[in-house]
């Protein structure tokens, strides 16, 4: 029986456009090749920075760049943060951000998702009793739950940002992987001076080019600068070159729309076989991004259903990870971005089995 991976969210092998990547290195070697070869600024390199400052429609000093965008979470930690230190996150949330703010010896408080986006009541009532240095957000097709945040939920968070000065920390790596749907607006477009926006190109181009960027207020990314160059001087500026050729040939619009193609019909697998095998599960049914999540039935744990699954050659991330101060027993991600709609089919067949034996072992 071949092993199927629910695990992690991964982009598809397939979807990497090497041949575009091949001619954008050799041509960018010959006109760059000095400069991307040499140590040089540490918030990135210059063409790149300027490219995304036009496509983000900001100006260039509002765009700092580094290896993947993971990384500059941990050093906006290393810049702002104290052991003891107050942060905000989506509860559920981004499993290797908890890790890094916890690393960091910061006191992180969970504020419970809802379909629709961060449970507002809830933020207000954790603000009243404490403000937090910043509150880590994923609002498009969130990681691990795939919620969408909704535009008047966005907007309460610009409100309360400013009322209570804090910083949001906007990760938004699947925002450009909408299949269906209108897009809301930023919460950067809505709070400029009060959010760092952060994006990437692992889930455009490939994770191989390890290019994350982030806008935001230049004093804020000066600080920052400093932290990047007293870590590794620069970034990897042959990685950020070949980048900046492959988007400066306008390659990035036809990968996104070659990306939703392919995507679409592993999100349509993922909720139909939902549909077929779990009729009764408690789904998230976005419109885009990588993951879908469900909560299993009560009684039910997912660790008991990743053992059982564990027998059926399935995989499951483990869903406590994804919970900043508890909670998680009932909660299972699933990326479908990287399986076939037939692994996907056989792997919720399974995910039923697994969750079936769970539940029948609780009674017993």
């Amino acid at each position: 029986m071949e092993t199927i991976n629910f695990t992690r969210g991964v982009p598809a092998n397939e979807s990497f456009p090497t041949a575009d990547l091949i001619d954008a290195a050799g041509a960018v070697f010959k006109t760059h090749g000095t400069a991307m070869l040499q140590y040089g600024p540490s918030r990135g390199f210059e063409p790149l920075r300027q490219w995304l400052a036009e496509w983000q429609g900001v100006a260039a000093d509002r765009v700092m760049t580094s290896n993947g965008s993971l990384q500059l979470i941990e050093f906006l930690c290393l810049q702002m943060l104290k052991p003891g230190d107050l942060v905000f996150t989506e509860s559920p949330s981004y499993d290797r951000t908890i890790n890094l703010l916890r690393r960091h010896g910061a006191k992180v408080v969970g504020i419970p998702l809802e379909a629709d986006g961060p449970n507002i009541e809830a933020l207000e009532r954790a603000l009243q009793k404490a403000v937090p240095k910043f509150f880590y957000v994923i609002p498009d097709f969130q990681n691990p739950a795939g919620a969408t945040c909704s535009g008047e939920k966005r907007r309460q968070l610009a409100a309360l940002a400013e009322k209570y000065n804090f910083l949001l920390v906007e990760d938004a790596p699947y925002r450009m992987l909408r299949y269906r749907g209108k897009e809301e607006a930023t919460l950067y477009s809505l709070a400029p001076q009060r959010t760092l926006h952060m994006s990437s190109f692992t889930k455009l181009i490939a994770p191989g080019v390890r290019c994350g960027f982030m806008i935001g207020e230049p004093s804020i990314l000066g600080g920052l600068a400093k932290v990047a160059e007293d870590t590794y001087i620069s970034p990897g500026y042959v990685a950020q070159a070949i980048t900046y050729e492959w988007c400066r040939r306008g390659l990035l619009p036809p990968q996104i729309e070659k990306l939703k193609a392919l995507y679409a019909p592993r999100l349509d697998a993922t909720l139909a076989g939902l549909d077929k095998y779990m009729p009764d599960a408690t789904a998230t049914r976005p419109d885009g991004g990588f993951f879908i999540s469900l909560t299993l039935p009560e009684g039910v744990s997912t660790t008991a259903v990743r053992q059982q699954a564990s027998t059926r050659a399935l995989n499951l991330a483990d869903g406590l990870a994804f919970f900043p101060d508890g909670g998680g027993e009932r909660f299972v991600r699933l990326p479908f971005c990287a399986l076939s709609p037939t692994e996907i089919d056989e792997g919720l067949k399974r995910l039923a089995e697994s969750v079936g034996a769970a539940r029948t072992a609780h009674v017993s």
